[in-house]
């Protein structure tokens, strides 16, 4: 069990990208309750509490939920691009998301889906930071350069307010406010034991 095990945030990123139907979130939603488990926590004891908080639904439960959310149903209370909360006119991508592109097209990243979709999606980005840090010539103790410049330069700076915001959604069941709890604790264990300052940008949202 390391820092950088990838099981953690490929199920974090999955659950709050693909929807709750998708056979990806299925085949991960057993794993909910060995989240306490699978990543050193320095307070394993509220990340339990967490788990054990979580409702026992089906993911397909979840389809009116992640619409909300994700999807656009309606006003969003918690929108999951950087761009929204970056850029000063909180629009879809702006600014921040084609800096972002480039950084990804850097490192011979791009998207394989047919539909052009912003990229500085939260779950997306937690899985392009599954990608850079289970690259088979990296050793496990220390991500590379471009993974530490995912988290501080394009995730951190707005993660914490956009789960803030997931947090206190009105929803019909607590799996995302709880699993953006979750989040939140895997990132701050992250920026702690990494020692990482994400870079200072003001927030619109």
């Amino acid at each position: 069990m390391t820092l950088l095990n990838t099981t953690l945030p490929r199920i974090l990123g999955a659950c709050f990208y693909y929807p709750p139907q998708s056979d990806t979130v299925q085949r991960l939603w057993p794993l909910l309750p060995q989240i306490t488990e699978i990543f050193p926590w320095p307070n394993p004891a509220k990340i339990g509490r967490y788990c054990q908080q979580i409702p026992d639904v089906t993911p397909d439960q979840l389809e009116y939920d992640f619409s909300i959310l994700f999807e656009g149903q309606g006003e969003m209370p918690a929108p999951p691009w950087g761009s929204v909360y970056l850029d000063k006119e909180n629009i879809l991508m702006g600014a921040s998301t084609l800096q972002y592109r480039q950084f990804l097209s850097a490192l011979g990243l791009t998207s394989q889906s047919a539909i052009r979709e912003p990229e500085d999606q939260f779950g997306l980005m937690l899985l392009a930071w599954v990608h850079l840090i289970e690259q088979p010539h990296l050793t496990k103790q220390q991500p590379s350069e471009a993974a530490i410049a995912l988290l501080t330069e394009h995730l951190l700076p707005w993660a914490y307010r956009y789960l803030e915001q997931v947090k206190n959604a009105q929803v019909e069941h607590q799996v995302y406010p709880l699993l953006a709890k979750i989040s939140e604790c895997y990132l701050k264990t992250l920026q702690s034991e990494l020692g990482l300052f994400p870079h200072p940008h003001e927030l619109y949202r």
